[in-house]
Parts: structure tokens; sequence; C-alpha cells
């Protein structure tokens, strides 16, 4: 047993649950597994990520990617929190490969989180990587540590933007767009 999968079997020991009847004996297995899988952004990096896909560009207009879906873990309760991401940016003589928007979007979201950083973590990324006029993300997501344990809201949802640079001529991404 790992140490994270012993740390498992002591949380579910602890609640009075037998760690030994049978729709638990590999539980705790199963769970230090997914816990691996939902934080594995911890062991990605950027330029892992974006692998070379910054490409030359004319093109100085608005590049929207939207609907982005995420999955993440509130850092304060780990609990999910999900939601679709809406990312844009105006090209400054590079462009990034679309595929590596939503890549980094999960590298960010597959870590403990708070929905402010995540957005401001992407939208970081995004111009860093592309050196972009500007960068405008728009998060929208649901947390389940608002919808399953304190207030029990399940229909709010919580919506977060940045703007980087010239986001003036940036509409919100997902906003009319």
């Amino acid at each position: 047993m790992t140490d994270a999968s012993q740390l498992y079997a002591d949380l579910i020991t602890s609640i009075g649950e037998d760690i030994t009847r049978d729709g638990l004996q590999k539980t705790p297995e199963r769970a230090a597994k997914a816990f691996g899988f939902l934080t594995q952004g911890y062991q990605q990096s950027l330029e892992t990520i974006v692998n070379g896909a910054v490409f030359a560009s004319d093109n100085d207009e608005m590049v929207v990617v939207k609907d982005i879906e995420f999955y993440s873990l509130c850092e304060h309760h780990l609990l999910p929190f999900v939601g679709r991401a809406h990312i844009a940016y105006l090209p400054q003589g590079k462009v990034l490969g679309l595929s590596k928007i939503a890549r980094i979007t999960d590298m960010y979201a597959r870590r403990l989180q708070i929905q402010e950083n995540m957005t401001k973590q992407i939208a970081d990324a995004i111009q860093l990587v592309t050196g972009a006029a500007g960068v405008g993300v728009v998060l929208e997501a649901q947390h389940f540590c608002m919808m399953m344990r304190g207030v029990q809201k399940q229909q709010s949802s919580t919506v977060t933007s940045m703007m980087l640079g010239n986001s003036a001529k940036i509409a919100a991404p997902g906003r009319n767009s």
C-alpha cells in the first residue's frame, strides 16, 4: 500500500467504516490513483504543454476558444468545481496551437485551486507564450463546496475574468462572442 493509499484507508476507518468489507477493500488504492490524476497539473510544465506549438503569424485579429470544460478541486475543501473556460487573445506576431489553450487550462485545473487564481494563471500563461497584445479569460463554474455543504445552493455559479494588455479590443469571451 502506498503512503497515499494508507492515508485514504486511515480516513475511511476514521469515519467508522470497515476497510475490509467487500466494497471498500480496494478503495484506498483507487482513491489514491484518482487523486493523483486529479492533481497531475503539478507534474506538468507550461513548456512541456506548449511543446513548441507557437507559430509565426501576421494575424492580429482576436482568436477565441470557448466552452473548454474543466474539472478542478477547491483547495479549501478538496471538493470539485467544474465549469467552462472562454479564452481570447490578440496575436502579435505569434499564434498558439488551439489545442494548447485547452491543455493549459487543464494543467492549471488539475491542481488544488481557487477559481480566481486559476483565471489569472491561464491568462498569464497565454500572455507569456504568445506575447499577445491582449488576453482575456473568463471562467464560469459551479462549486461543490457551495452545492453539497455550507449554503447548499445547487444552481449558483461563479464567473471570474482576467484581462491583460490591450484588453479593450477583446470582447469578454463567452459573452456575445
